[in-house]
C-alpha cells in the first residue's frame, strides 16, 4: 500500500492499521528503542550498530541488500571548485564527533565519501535496480 511519506505509514503502524512495513531506520529507531515497533530485519548488508540485535534480512536470505541513503547532490554543470569545497565542507562536519553520534542517535549510519566514489555509487544502485525491474517487468500504474 502506498503512502505519501514515513509519518503516515508510522502512525498506522502504530495504530495496528498496518502489520509490516518496510521503511527507513532513521524514521523507526526510536520507536524501536522505545519498545513501541519491533524490527525484525534490516535490509542493509550489515547489522546497525544502533540496533546490534536486530538480523539483516541477508542473514535469512543471503544476497539481499535493498538500503536507503541520503546524499548530498547539486545541479549538472556546478563548478568544480564549488563542488570540491562543498565536498570538503561535508567531510569536515562528518567527521565530528558530535555531528557523528547525532545522526546515529537518529539512526543513521554515517559513511561519507568522494563526489567520485558516490557517483559511482548511485550508478551501481542504478543499474541494480534497473535490472531487477527489467527482469520482473515492473511497470507504473
Amino acid at each position: 500500500m502506498p503512502y505519501k511519506g514515513g509519518a503516515p505509514l508510522i502512525n498506522d503502524l502504530l495504530g495496528g492499521q498496518v502489520s509490516f512495513a518496510f521503511i527507513s531506520m532513521p524514521l523507526v529507531a526510536s520507536q524501536v528503542r522505545g519498545g513501541k515497533l519491533k524490527a525484525i530485519g534490516l535490509a542493509g548488508r550489515d547489522r546497525a550498530p544502533q540496533l546490534p540485535q536486530v538480523p539483516t534480512v541477508a542473514e535469512t536470505l543471503p544476497g539481499f541488500e535493498a538500503q536507503s541513503w541520503v546524499g548530498m547532490l547539486v545541479p549538472a554543470g556546478t563548478p568544480q571548485p564549488v563542488v570540491a569545497r562543498l565536498a570538503s565542507e561535508t567531510a569536515k562536519a562528518l567527521g565530528r564527533a558530535d555531528v557523528r553520534e547525532r545522526l546515529a542517535g537518529q539512526g543513521f549510519i554515517v559513511v561519507g565519501s568522494t563526489p567520485v566514489d558516490f557517483g559511482t555509487y548511485i550508478r551501481a544502485e542504478s543499474d541494480k535496480w534497473g535490472k531487477v525491474i527489467g527482469d520482473l517487468k515492473v511497470t507504473l500504474e
